[in-house]
């Protein structure tokens, strides 16, 4: 059984949140959690982010796949045909034009999980008290970093920190990167855009994920709270997917 909940917080210093978060769930029920960071002027992002979310998540609905191999294949194709649905939305309204997403998503399977995203946003995973984080980053930064230009403190502080290298939206060429791993009772999967990640540390997140009597929800809402006491600086978004076998549910 999965437990799924999210939170999403507009932060301190941002007029608007284009940050989207939704969970759904399949004919099999399977659950898919989703999590977005637009980009673009305007409304742009906000447009692009909610589009990437509720088209994926309608389409998954309608599947009764309850294999991962098999929801890759299908994911592949979505992930293309909507970064070719924003495009045309971008060229029909002027202030959309140049609008695009970040998205990590995670489907929770009886024994396997599968991992996908486009740009920075991130997926995590808990497990025995560790946690790990399952993506990289498709960011200028970390190009840099992975060819040794820079130091993973200059990173942190970088001026380009902000250029994506892939997103939905934006360019005609999509190529999603995709992860399959094991499930483990008791496994928590985290995903999240960066405004959670330029405010904490992978070890603040994992002391706040740490069983300590609070719910998954408590969980999910100081991971914002203490985000937004750091600063806000950005939107922030958090999607926690925990994979405990609970009793009577």
């Amino acid at each position: 059984m999965v437990e799924a909940t999210y939170f999403t917080s507009v932060g301190k210093v941002r007029k608007t949140n284009q940050d989207f978060v939704k969970t759904f769930k399949n004919r099999n029920g399977i659950i898919m959690g989703v999590v977005c960071d637009g980009i673009g002027g305007h409304q742009g992002g906000d447009v692009a982010s909610n589009m990437a979310v509720n088209h994926l998540g309608h389409n998954f609905m309608m599947t009764d796949f309850c294999e991962a191999q098999v929801a890759q294949s299908w994911l592949s194709v979505q992930l293309k045909a909507e970064n070719d649905n924003i495009l045309r939305t971008a060229t029909k309204f002027a202030d959309l034009n140049g609008m695009g997403t970040t998205i990590v998503l995670a489907i929770i399977f009886a024994d396997q999980a599968l991992i996908a995203h486009l740009g920075d946003s991130r997926a995590y995973l808990y497990r025995d008290r560790q946690l790990t984080q399952l993506t990289e980053d498709h960011s200028l930064v970390n190009e840099l970093l992975k060819m040794g230009q820079i130091t993973e403190q200059e990173a942190k502080n970088h001026p380009q920190k902000n250029i994506i290298t892939q997103t939905l939206g934006v360019s005609s060429t999509v190529d999603p990167e995709f992860s399959i791993l094991e499930v483990h009772t008791s496994d928590i999967f985290l995903l999240c855009t960066d405004g959670l990640t330029n405010s904490l540390t992978d070890e603040q997140i994992q002391t706040i994920l740490v069983p300590d009597g609070h719910s998954l929800k408590e969980k999910c809402k100081k991971l914002i709270d203490e985000a937004n006491r750091l600063g806000g600086g950005d939107n922030i978004t958090v999607c926690l997917l925990d994979c405990s076998e609970k009793e009577g549910q």
